[in-house]
Order: structure tokens, then sequence, then C-alpha cells
């Protein structure tokens, strides 16, 4: 390959149609014309929109992630992708009757419909794409996404695998793609206010973090094997997964929103572990400025069930040293973070997200002008910022990967049953072949899928 073709090769869709920018300018445009041709304004015209393209369609994605795309004037929902056609057509109403309601004419371009997120990135008229499918296809749509130009938003946990999770910063890297890990609790002012507290001294030296998640995983006895149901694409659904005998707790409850089994197995998901913990835990990094890095020794225990289908821990205590010394204890608990230093501590709780600190009076301290100021705004509302200006997230895909990574070392100590030393520059644990092999669990070279 030449140099001309190389450098031609690695422009984006974006960069070609803005050079282009003047000879288009005369034309007319239908509706749906992606919003990288014209740029975009402060007060989008509907040719300057950011067209995403929802790539499953379950209940988070159906009752969250859609709705602020279906409300931002900034974007349309241009497309749909899911394996079971109950949960595709369910969303296809939503989108249509969305946009009739919101349309002066009531005449709309209805959303292109397909189970194979292939198609999704086919097409010219996507500029975005929102991931909200079970785990296990979390990198490998995310790495073709990169590979086809798109800017990406997709669902935490990220990835299965410490080795996942390099594969997919470095894609995004490589590709120069917008990429944000929809993780919301740095859009809630409680972890917020905390981390910025903390990252402005006010706590002095800090010493320890104490994160806690949900008891949500429980045991689930063997179960026989069942006919797929009519609408579900059990095949395409598995994708990189091993092959498995369809079971309704493998997968999700047919024609429902109910939380899904296999949330619950760890061909598809680790459990509440990296479930949760992706969220807590990112607050810890971000308050300890440690985003992209991690710890350099970790221990702890845990408990699996014993039997059945279900295998992911059901309870947990992990215990992780940064090289600066500061501790953090990891637990099954309730959702919070508690930052402790030698000035007093402060804690953020989701529930209510309520904060309290000892002394009280932390809680009254004001940023000054000239110290560090974290903003705040919603998760998507940082993509999409993102995608206009091709800046970057504040939870790009290299912070997604060293938070996964962080619980997932986690869960290596506590399958190895020893305590670990880790190289975050490496990403490797020292001397210590067993437990570097299980940084490759479910690893599947996701750019061949």
């Amino acid at each position: 390959m030449n140099k001309n073709h190389a450098i031609k090769n690695n422009l984006s869709r974006r960069d070609v149609l803005r050079a282009s920018s003047l000879s288009l300018a005369a034309l007319t445009l239908p509706d749906l014309v992606p919003a990288s041709v014209l740029g975009k304004s402060a007060a989008p015209a509907p040719s300057q929109r950011i067209n995403v393209a929802m790539i499953g369609m379950g209940r988070q994605a159906y009752y969250i992630n859609i709705k602020f795309f279906l409300h931002n004037p900034e974007t349309r929902v241009v497309a749909l992708c899911d394996v079971d056609s109950w949960r595709l057509d369910n969303a296809r109403r939503a989108v249509e009757q969305h946009y009739a309601q919101n349309t002066a004419s009531g005449k709309i371009s209805p959303p292109f419909l397909t189970k194979n997120f292939r198609e999704i990135l086919a097409r010219p008229d996507v500029d975005a794409v929102m991931i909200s499918t079970p785990d296990h296809w979390h990198v490998p749509i995310a790495i073709a996404a990169a590979r086809a130009n798109k800017d990406i938003c997709c669902e935490k946990p990220l990835t299965l695998s410490i080795a996942e999770g390099r594969a997919l910063a470095d894609a995004v890297k490589r590709f120069g793609r917008v990429f944000r890990t929809d993780s919301e609790f740095r859009s809630h002012r409680c972890f917020q206010r905390a981390c910025e507290l903390v990252r402005n001294g006010r706590l002095g030296k800090i010493h320890t973090v104490r994160t806690g998640v949900p008891a949500g995983d429980v045991a689930c006895p063997p179960q026989p094997t069942m006919p797929v149901p009519p609408e579900l694409d059990y095949n395409l659904w598995l994708g990189p997964a091993p092959q498995a005998p369809y079971t309704q707790k493998r997968v999700h409850p047919p024609k429902s929103y109910d939380r899904p089994g296999w949330m619950r197995v760890r061909d598809y998901c680790e459990g509440m572990v990296t479930n949760w913990g992706t969220h807590l835990n990112d607050i810890a990094q971000w308050g300890l400025n440690t985003e992209r890095t991690g710890p350099v020794e970790v221990e702890g225990a845990g408990r699996y069930p014993t039997e059945g289908l279900w295998n992911v821990l059901l309870d947990f205590e992990l215990r992780y040293k940064f090289a600066d010394g500061v501790r953090l204890i990891y637990k099954v608990d309730r959702p919070y973070v508690r930052f402790e230093g030698e000035r007093g501590w402060i804690q953020a709780e989701y529930t209510g997200r309520k904060l309290t600190a000892q002394p009280a009076s932390l809680l009254k301290s004001v940023i000054k002008p000239d110290e560090l100021h974290l903003p705040l705004l919603s998760e998507k509302q940082d993509f999409i910022n993102a995608v206009k200006t091709r800046g970057q997230t504040l939870a790009d895909a290299e912070v997604g990967h060293r938070t996964c990574s962080l619980c997932q070392i986690g869960h290596i100590a506590i399958q190895i049953g020893r305590k670990l030393k880790w190289d975050p520059d490496a990403e490797r644990f020292e001397n210590d072949p067993a437990a570097n092999r299980l940084c490759h669990r479910n690893y599947r070279a996701p750019w061949h899928i």
C-alpha cells in the first residue's frame, strides 16, 4: 500500500465530508443525512443532528438509554438492532411514536431494523452507536464499530477480561474514535462533589478508600434444556460465547424486561464484582486520580454457588494497595464510596444521593476559581459533546478498561487464592503464570467475530 492510499484510508468520513462542505452546500439534503456532512451548530437543524444507532434493546436500553437520544435535540435515532424480534419491535414503536408526536408534519422516516449489528455498522447514515448488549458482546461490537469509523457509547462493564479491555482501548485510539463508558455515577452530584473535595486536598493525604456494592446475585439450580422462543435468534445471541443449550435463565425472560439470567453466568458477565463494581470503583479511581493506571497489589476472598447454572460470586471482599500506599477495600455491602484521609473522611451514598463527612464542615468548603473543578453533566451528553468537538469524554475506553480491570484483578485474586502483585504499566501479574492466564479468560480476538 502506498503512503497516499494509507493516509486516505485513515481519514474519517467526517474529515472527508467536512472538506467537501462547500460543494455540498448547494444540495437539498434529506432529513437523515449524517450530521457530519455539514458539521454541527448551536441550533441543530435535522441535517446537523448526530445520527445514532441503538445496538441491543434490552431493559437498560428500552427504559433508559434510548430515551436520552430520542429527547435530545442534537441527536436522532435512525437504526435499531436486537436479536430478539419482540424487543426490536417494541423499540421501533417507541421511536416511531416519539418522532410522529414531535415532528410538525407528523411524517417520519422509520428507523432501520436488523438483528445483525454488522448491517448497522455498514450504514453511511450512522454517526454513532449506543451498545447495550450483554457484556460478552461489548468488545467485539465496539472494536468493529471503531473500525467502521463510528463513535461509541458502550454500557458498563466494558469487558470480560483484561486482555479484551486492552484490545478495546488500543483499537479506539488507533482509529481515532470518540468513546464513552456509559456509567452515570460521575453525573451524580454527591460523587462528583466528593471527588472534587478529595482532589483539591480537603482531606489531606488519603490513606484508605472503601467501596461497596449491593448483594444482587443468587444461586440457581441446574436448568433443563428448553425450546428457543421463536422471537429469539439464540445462535446470534451467543455469538462469541461458548455453545450452550438454551434455557430461559441463561438468557432473559421471553417477552419481558425483567432482570436477565445472563448477568449471573460468567460466560456473559462477571456478576456484581464488575457490574456494580465498575460504577463505584470508577468513582474511587476518579477521586484518587488513578483512572489511567491501577493498584500494585491485591488479595481477597469470595464465595461462589456450589452448583447450578448461575456461577458468579455471591459474596466477596477485596483489598488493594496502590503505589503511593493508599489502600482500597472493596466488598459486598451497599453502594457507596468513602475516602479517608489525615484530616477526616467523606462518604457518598448511591441510595438517596447522600453526602456525609467528618468533620461536617468539609461539606461547606468552597472550591476556589484557581482549583480543580470536576465537570458535572450527564454521561450521554458528555458523549454527544465529544462527538461534536472531537474531544475526549470523562470516561473514555482507557478509563473504562482500567476501572473494569481493577475489579477483574480482584476477581482473579479470589480464584487464585493468594495475594498478587500487579504491574499496572505492563498489565501483568509479577511472576505468576497462573494468574496471568486468567487475564485472557473469555478473550476471543474480537475483530475476527
